[in-house]
């Protein structure tokens, strides 16, 4: 089918009328592309975040089976909005005969015109940047709650967590300079490795934990829970602004679906037993951050900085649709090493006004 063909970016050049104007396409020079292992790595450094830690106490509040149809529910019907965006795109673009879309806001310019493109944008960006600021906020508590026993204690009259958020600046500068997310892939293997470890770890204990007490556990839990539940599995599943920048550099397109339908998957399953042995670990005891339940010892301490790892590697990652509208708007779409780190700048101060608002991501989001 026309749509299912690889994009043409690197073999044709677009001629750009002197003065861009807001249907501008993005534009750029021959990339090295994603193979499938990339790809998948990517795609799943992008949808699994901090979430994952407050699944068993979501299967508290729902119930094992409840929650366990929820969830892979709301998977299936993440998938197909995320391949009805790539779908979109691809027809769109063997109407215009090259490669034009080359994300969320040239898609919403082809679909609303301008306006479409300004709300796409502005949307993006808020969402994109809100994820990666609570990103840099969960480390910076995370490391303060782990090296210092006293969380008020202060580091050259600065809070231990200002000093921890600070003090990942300049590696995030270095890491937010890749310019494609090609090169961020083996990164993010790293941090799916580690990730997946630290998982493991917790899901082994539970097991271990459940067999010396095996509580009494519940499959439903009832309607008035219903859209708690609801709502955190939406939020586990969190990479979908992510598709079309992934899709675009990824080398075989016409395998993509099957690559992200491989990566869902997986992610559900490893969502659900995680949850599920959480829940059946404790039962009516698990806490809203399943690490609580474990103590303070050195698994939890592992996974807590198992998981910093691989959010700090995300970061970059999930602020790629936010370089590509400032960049498309203030540098005519050409890649610019200054904004990127103003950028950076932005969200660290961000992530210095805003200290407690971990606290309103867990809540909300678990």
């Amino acid at each position: 089918m026309g749509f299912d063909k690889e994009a043409s970016s690197s073999s044709h050049v677009l001629q750009v009328p002197p003065l861009p104007r807001e249907d501008t396409p993005l534009l750029g020079q021959p990339r090295r592309l994603s193979s499938q292992s990339k790809t998948f790595a990517n795609v799943f450094i992008a949808i699994v975040g901090a979430g994952v830690l407050g699944l068993p106490y979501t299967f508290k509040k729902t119930g094992w089976l409840m929650g366990s149809l929820m969830l892979f529910s709301v998977a299936l019907l993440a998938y197909h909005c995320m391949m009805l965006l790539v779908f979109t795109r691809r027809k769109l673009e063997s109407i215009h005969g090259f490669s034009k879309i080359n994300s969320f806001g040239d898609l919403g310019f082809e679909v609303c015109g301008p306006l479409g493109r300004f709300a796409v944008d502005i949307m993006i960006v808020l969402a994109q940047a809100g994820f990666c600021i609570s990103y840099l906020i969960f480390i910076a508590n995370t490391l303060a709650y782990v090296f210092n026993a006293d969380n008020q204690a202060s580091i050259l009259g600065l809070s231990s967590k200002t000093v921890y958020l600070w003090a990942c600046f300049p590696f995030q500068l270095g890491l937010n300079s890749i310019a494609t997310l090609t090169h961020l892939a083996p990164l993010s293997i790293f941090a799916d490795v580690v990730d997946l470890a630290a998982v493991g770890v917790v899901m082994v204990e539970d097991v271990l934990v459940f067999l010396k007490n095996r509580p009494e556990l519940k499959a439903f839990g009832g309607f008035s829970v219903f859209f708690y539940g609801l709502g955190v599995a939406v939020y586990s599943f969190e990479g979908i602004g992510m598709i079309l920048p992934l899709e675009l550099e990824a080398k075989y397109k016409d395998k993509f679906g099957k690559v992200l339908a491989l990566c869902m998957a997986f992610i559900s399953l490893l969502y659900g037993a995680f949850g599920i042995l959480g829940y059946m670990a404790f039962g009516e005891e698990t806490k809203d951050i399943i690490t609580t339940n474990l103590g303070a010892g050195l698994i939890s301490t592992l996974v807590q900085l198992g998981l910093c790892v691989n959010l700090f590697i995300t970061f970059p990652l999930m602020m790629n649709p936010v370089y590509e509208v400032v960049e498309r708007r203030l540098c005519d779409s050409r890649y610019c090493l200054w904004l990127r780190w103003v950028v950076v700048l932005g969200g660290k101060f961000s992530g210095t006004a805003g200290p407690k608002f971990c606290r309103f991501l867990v809540s909300s989001g678990q």
